[in-house]
């Protein structure tokens, strides 16, 4: 038997509340089966979501379960949407501090596992603020990476499913 990725996503219209076990198995299937810009979508939409916790947060979450090298691309995503200003900022405290008191282009893995959830979720708050498509761009990162994603838990993969399942009905 196929496995029918738009029966399985329109359990989750509508928001429906399937139990926390059941959505990271059901991320895990569409992950594997949905097309990459279908799942940044629905990514996407859970970290706007107002029943999912603040993007900031979420985003720290993922990063404090991230290996060194999707730390460093999930700084490097936060990083490129910060302008000159709020760059120059960094590198007179606080993460500039990490990067020898320079402005950070582009940050390493070594870089990275040097940087704290906390300092990330500031950053993401500072990068939203800035320049609110970022939350798109994340929505892009994590799918190519979506184990990554179960760490925001099963309701927020829910409505990451539910919104794939909206976007998909829209098509």
């Amino acid at each position: 038997m196929a496995f029918d990725l738009g029966n399985l996503l329109n359990q989750y219209l509508g928001g429906a509340n399937a139990n926390q076990q059941q959505a990271h198995d059901d991320f895990d299937r569409v992950a594997q089966n949905a097309p990459q810009d279908a799942l940044a979508r629905g990514l996407s939409g859970a970290l706007r979501s107002d029943q999912t916790p603040p993007f900031p947060q979420m985003v720290s979450q993922m990063f404090g379960q991230s290996n060194p090298n999707q730390r460093a691309g999930m700084l490097n995503q936060l990083l490129a949407t910060l302008g000159p200003a709020v760059l120059a900022q960094l590198g007179n405290g606080g993460l500039g501090n990490l990067f020898g008191g320079r402005t950070p282009t582009q940050v390493t893995p070594e870089q990275a596992s040097q940087v704290s959830p906390e300092q990330v979720r500031e950053l993401a708050e500072k990068a939203e603020q800035q320049n609110p498509s970022i939350v798109d761009r994340m929505g892009d990162f994590y799918a190519q990476n979506p184990t990554l994603v179960k760490a925001i838990g099963g309701a927020a993969l829910a409505i990451a499913l539910g919104h794939m399942a909206q976007n998909m009905r829209r098509q």
